[in-house]
């Protein structure tokens, strides 16, 4: 069942290396300077419990099954739903994520191969009923705006994995029907420009 708010729910999605994290601090630096109210929350995060499941997803030195990897995802996914992202959306307010279901979809079914209607069904699960308003992809091939060494398991996964998650996300975004395909300009302000243009088409800002 579709869970009901007043508020307004904004994903970020992408892969890895692409300038995602830039572009979240730079909105939130925007919508600080602008007196907008929003909450910002990441995936795998957000609560004590995601924080300390996201130590363990991130760690390479651990050696995990996927269906293991999945369900910690999602494990992290329900607390923070349920204990961080409801009550913001409750009260009215603006909640910006970093990563939600899609890249579960990307990673768990594209990447590692598992059934995406188990990983889907998990995700409906796990989210509470929670409805996304707009789904923004930073639409770059994986490590395209960086060049810093991989350090933790998913981006130490290779590259065949990797260009399986940016398959999957063009794929499963363009069937979802809420997501914005932003490409990633050489410069960040361009791309940070791009970013609120959009949430204006959507509504989201005015």
């Amino acid at each position: 069942m579709e869970y009901a708010h007043n508020g307004k729910f904004v994903t970020f999605e992408g892969c890895e290396g692409v300038g995602k994290s830039t572009q979240i601090r730079m909105l939130e630096e925007y919508f600080e300077a602008h007196g907008i109210d929003a909450l910002f929350t990441r995936e795998p995060g957000g609560t004590e419990v995601g924080e300390r499941i996201r130590g363990l997803l991130k760690d390479e030195s651990l050696d995990m099954c996927p269906e293991t990897e999945l369900l910690l995802f999602e494990a992290a996914r329900s607390e923070n739903t349920a204990r961080v992202i409801i009550p913001a959306l409750e009260a009215g307010r603006i909640v910006i994520a970093d990563r939600y279901i899609d890249s579960t979809t990307a990673y768990q079914s594209y990447g590692r191969g598992l059934d995406r209607g188990v990983v889907e069904r998990l995700n409906a699960y796990a989210t509470h009923g929670v409805r996304i308003d707009l789904t923004i992809f930073l639409d770059a091939p994986p490590f395209a705006n960086t060049h810093r060494t991989a350090s933790d398991r998913m981006e130490l996964a290779g590259r065949e994995f990797h260009d399986r998650v940016y398959a999957g996300y063009r794929e499963a975004g363009e069937e979802s029907g809420r997501f914005a395909f932003i490409r990633t300009r050489e410069s960040k302000t361009e791309t940070a420009a791009a970013v609120i243009d959009v949430l204006r088409e959507h509504g989201i800002l005015p």
